[in-house]
């Protein structure tokens, strides 16, 4: 219990001295905990970016649809030789492709066809340019998990006959309709009025880049009447489970060799692209952000390491009187090293302090722009590395206070 006691008396004991000793000696501490800010804020801004792409990735592969695949024209590129030209010569998709697909399959639950221009939108004196124009069959409901805020989404009869419906993105709502009620409402797209009949839920961005609420919606039929029936033609086909994810490609690449009346010995005409390669590419990527991270973060630290050791070493050769008249008043070896060692953690903890800081405000700016996430996990981990820091770097110097003989040490001048 007595042993106990010391303890904590030491420990509150050295922290005041330890304090007092960096407060005589602010600018040397100040210029000692740079490294240690720049590492701090060289860690956390790492981590928060890759928090937030990952937070941005799960999002977006959400977006995209759970056990869904598209069947194309043209693969997803990712990185590589894109070989265009083997490409370019295949016959578009067709919209019809989505029925056969659905009505030929056991395993696959829905199929939708859907087609894209890039159009302005308009509302009376108001205009917005660069509105990605979807047309898509009514089946693009059971595919895509989009939900509707207000209103509905158009109805089969609907896109049967071609009605001049649309659905808007909650981008495009509310830079046309401000806190005017957009239903019922006419807008013009490519020069067509087109009554306004739902609004999709706010999505966000796609991997924090591209706007996907700046979209609106109309049957795919009328989308063809007013851009043309040419244009790649994407298919997006749902299954029911995960588990027969696998085996329901099989079947599907099956159908549409059928469908493309393709021989055995020819080479499929189109692709199967699946969101899951999104994944594969997002891992490689963030395995080279944090190689790339670690390296310069340890660099940093490593610099302030040292300019933290150095700086305990002055620290204890100018106050090795001091020392020796604590351990002739009775102070043991270990309170010596732990008074040392709280002065270095207390001085790396102040530039974690101001880098975690620094990095509140880093991670404001990067989300003007991309994405970020400063987590609680984050901070307590910057704590962790400042303390694991001082205790490090400052073990030889408070290692040398702690051995000094007390004779000479009171005789140093």
């Amino acid at each position: 219990m007595a042993n106990s006691s010391r303890f904590f008396r030491s420990l509150w004991e050295g922290l005041k001295i330890s304090s007092r000793a960096i407060s005589k000696n602010k600018t040397r501490a100040s210029l000692t905990t740079v490294c240690i800010v720049i590492g701090i804020v060289s860690v956390t801004s790492m981590t928060t970016l890759i928090d937030g792409i990952n937070r941005s990735f799960e999002s977006s592969l959400q977006m995209l649809g759970q056990n869904v695949v598209y069947v194309q024209k043209w693969p997803w590129g990712f990185g590589g030789e894109y070989k265009w030209w083997e490409y370019i010569n295949r016959p578009e998709m067709k919209v019809s492709y989505a029925t056969e697909l659905e009505q030929s399959n056991r395993f696959v639950q829905a199929a939708s066809a859907s087609s894209f221009r890039n159009r302005s939108v308009r509302y009376k004196d108001k205009s917005i340019g660069g509105v990605t124009i979807e047309g898509s069959t009514q089946s693009v409901t059971r595919t895509n998990p989009t939900d509707i805020k207000e209103g509905r989404f158009f109805t089969a009869e609907e896109a049967r006959r071609g009605a001049r419906v649309v659905v808007l993105g909650s981008s495009v709502a509310d830079a046309l309709f401000d806190q005017e009620y957009p239903i019922g409402k006419e807008v013009r797209i490519g020069g067509q009025r087109f009554f306004v009949v739902g609004m999709f839920e706010k999505q966000g961005k796609f991997m924090g880049i591209e706007d996907v609420d700046n979209l609106v919606t109309v049957p795919i039929k009328t989308f063809q009447q007013i851009f043309g029936s040419r244009g790649d033609v994407r298919i997006a086909v749902k299954f029911p489970s995960k588990e027969i994810f696998e085996e329901g490609q099989y079947e599907l690449e099956g159908t549409m060799r059928r469908i493309r009346q393709l021989d055995p010995l020819e080479e499929n005409d189109f692709a199967i692209n699946k969101p899951e390669a999104f994944r594969q590419q997002y891992e490689s990527m963030t395995f080279a952000i944090y190689g790339i991270g670690i390296f310069l973060t340890s660099l940093a630290l490593f610099i302030g390491g040292i300019g933290v050791m150095n700086i305990m070493f002055v620290s204890v050769k100018e106050r090795t009187k001091e020392i020796g008249i604590r351990k002739a008043v009775g102070a043991k070896s270990w309170e010596i090293l732990m008074q040392f060692l709280i002065e270095a953690v207390i001085i790396c903890l102040a530039g974690g302090a101001i880098g975690v800081l620094l990095s509140v405000i880093t991670t404001q700016i990067i989300n003007q722009i991309f994405v970020a996430y400063l987590s609680w996990q984050t901070v307590a981990v910057a704590i962790f590395i400042c303390t694991v820091v001082g205790v490090v770097f400052g073990f030889l110097p408070a290692y040398r206070a702690a051995k000094s003989e007390p004779i000479e040490s009171l005789r140093y001048e």
